[in-house]
């Protein structure tokens, strides 16, 4: 079977990578700095222009789709103070229409893989689009939050961005597969539990203990392990670590660095007025914390855990000329021919430890006690459900530029594309007692949310700061692993090293893995790896496109396996509906694929193609073709 005789046939097919990919270069990021050459050019990026990018994807893909806009819907009364109010009234500020109400068909799959990385169900589909009720979305919001599915896919979210992996070739850290999977029970533990996100938050910078295979938290802080240098390296990774996760502020790893000043001038004004001496306050309150190896077994000296203990007596010591950043040089404040320490002091506020209080659990204190807290905590999800966040990237806030009534000098503007929105999220997420699931029940049960990828007239990709339409993404690799196997009913089982003990003997979804890196191992990692994963060290998940995910998904046994229709292990799809009449047949393989009803051309097309030769192969040859199509890796 090969494209050429499924392009014959009259089906349409996907060729992922034609003229969406974006390179890096594209996107307008800038160099680092020379010094900071050892973090690499993301540590300074651009706050930057993914303008365009994401409005170049969704019209290829609603194009190649044949979706037909109609017109939006009438203005509703939205409810002061909701999602809903502040985008809608900032778009009728700026003249844009938002676009139609997304269908049933289109929202239960798009809300399904989003919240639980799944497909729906056939039966799933047909029941909510036949259910008349005027709360069915709402309700199957409730039914998708509350299943372990929901547990899964957000696991792997925090795992990405907690960096959990065995291994971090960057910057020579191990944790091992034991390591690693005590963190992921640790945070499957806290999402299955309901618990606050600022608990966790303040959990993962508070961790203390001797080994980091028996406690999974303290596997967060060993992110900030350098090799080959001073203790300060480390102190220093760790708190633009807590920056960078938990308040959006990727450049205090610049700041660790050298004075903002001439360097962050045009990415950020907070930047740009802050000092290398204001950064080292910062990371002073990790400057307590060690970590240490220890060996389990002395005939296996390569292999150990970590201890994370507060035992350091002193305050962060100037004064180091080697190591991965410039030489920390002495103050105006240090005495000369003494040892010069920096006390802790909160980056955002100045404020410092009380008496008495440990530095890790006033730092904790502070943080999750920051309004800028809440609103990167909130911004990160809002980018994960949109495309793009209100600040966007999420993790390059600049605090000088976010309060709307203070905004900043000429010619900065503010920086959030909705400043008023973000922070009547953020101030309901605190409301909310920093509640994950609450927030995301209401960003999807938004009007915005639900909003259709189509749009009827002229786009202008000036508009994505608005959110007038909603923007495709593709799926996770993880996501359409799961969708051919969970469509095909061909299952998987995989065996990943020291899983069992977290009660995963066998993984049958790749959505429960635990890393991101080797595993689940054999071909099926090339696949999942063409999909650009990530490997949580220095390659972030990325949303592109390439040539060989298209070749992967036409030619790859993994795929190739799920649309067998007899033998050991058949698409249970084509078996239960072979014997059925060809319209029934083609119905069916296009609700269990991709979870709609073909057009009446994609019936026609498909019928002849069942027609041609051999029906049992035709069946293949369209279930090959639906696992093709740009709406099978796609969620618009």
């Amino acid at each position: 079977m090969g494209r050429k005789a499924v392009v014959a046939s009259g089906i349409s097919l996907l060729v992922a990578g034609s003229g969406w990919v974006l390179s890096r270069a594209q996107t307008g990021a800038a160099a680092a700095p020379a010094e900071c050459s050892y973090f690499g050019a993301p540590r300074e990026e651009a706050a930057a222009p993914k303008s365009g990018r994401l409005s170049r994807v969704t019209e290829a893909v609603v194009r190649t789709l044949g979706i037909r806009p109609r017109a939006a819907a009438p203005d509703a009364a939205y409810t002061p103070g909701s999602i809903d109010a502040y985008l809608f009234a900032d778009m009728q500020a700026n003249g844009v229409t938002p676009a139609r109400k997304t269908t049933d068909w289109e929202f239960i799959r798009r809300v399904t893989l989003d919240l639980t990385g799944r497909i729906p169900t056939p039966g799933r589909v047909l029941a909510f689009v036949a259910d008349p009720a005027p709360d069915k979305r709402a309700r199957l919001v409730d039914e998708l939050l509350a299943r372990p599915e929901w547990v899964d896919k957000w696991t792997m979210y925090f795992g990405d961005l907690y960096k959990n992996t065995a291994d971090r070739p960057s910057t020579g850290l191990r944790r091992f597969p034991q390591g690693r999977n005590a963190f992921y029970q640790w945070i499957r533990d806290s999402l299955a539990a309901g618990k606050p996100y600022d608990r966790m938050a303040a959990e993962l910078i508070t961790a203390e203990g001797d080994s980091s295979w028996g406690t999974g938290t303290l596997n967060w802080m060993l992110n900030g392990y350098v090799g080959g240098g001073p203790a300060q390296d480390i102190t220093d990774q760790q708190a633009a670590n807590v920056a960078e996760t938990f308040l959006g502020i990727s450049h205090l790893n610049c700041l660790l660095c050298h004075n903002g000043r001439g360097h962050l001038d045009a990415l950020s004004l907070w930047g740009r007025n802050t000092t290398r001496y204001q950064a080292w306050q910062m990371a002073a309150f990790l400057s307590h914390t060690t970590m240490a190896r220890h060996v389990p077994d002395p005939s296996s000296t390569n292999i150990y855990y970590w201890s994370v203990l507060d035992t350091v007596p002193r305050d962060y010591p100037l004064g180091t000329t080697t190591g991965n950043r410039p030489a920390r040089l002495a103050t105006l404040d240090c005495t000369p021919g003494k040892p010069c320490y920096v006390a802790p002091a909160y980056l955002l506020t100045g404020e410092h430890p009380a008496a008495g209080e440990s530095y890790r659990a006033a730092l904790a204190r502070l943080v999750t006690g920051d309004f800028q807290f809440a609103r990167a905590s909130v911004n990160y999800l809002w980018a994960q459900f949109f495309g793009r966040g209100i600040v966007d990237p999420p993790n390059q806030f600049d605090p000088a530029r976010l309060d709307p009534a203070n905004p900043p000098p000429a010619p900065w503007t503010l920086q959030p594309s909705n400043a008023r929105l973000l922070d009547a999220l953020a101030q309901g997420f605190i409301d909310n007692h920093y509640n994950l699931q609450a927030l995301m029940r209401e960003i999807v049960n938004s009007g915005a949310y639900q909003l259709a990828s189509s749009y009827d007239g002229a786009w202008n990709p000036d508009w994505e700061r608005l959110f007038a339409r909603k923007f495709v993404r593709r799926l996770w690799a993880e996501e359409i692993h799961d969708a051919l196997v969970d469509s095909s009913g061909v299952p998987v089982e995989y065996k990943v090293t020291g899983f069992s003990g977290q009660g995963f003997p066998v993984v049958d979804h790749a959505m429960q893995l635990p890393d991101t890196v080797n595993v689940p191992g054999g071909a099926v990692n090339t696949f999942l790896d063409s999909f650009l994963r990530g490997n949580r060290d220095d390659a972030d998940r990325k949303p592109e496109g390439s040539v060989l995910q298209a070749l992967n998904l036409m030619n790859d046994p993994f795929v190739m396996a799920r649309t067998a229709a007899s033998g050991a292990a058949p698409n249970r799809l084509i078996a239960a509906n072979l014997s059925n009449s060809d319209a029934d047949l083609v119905n069916a393989l296009f609700l269990g694929i991709l979870s709609r009803y073909p057009s009446a051309d994609e019936m026609a097309a498909a019928r002849a193609a069942l027609t041609a030769g051999n029906r049992t192969q035709g069946a293949r040859n369209l279930a090959w073709a639906l696992y093709n199509k740009v709406d099978f890796v796609f969620n618009y």
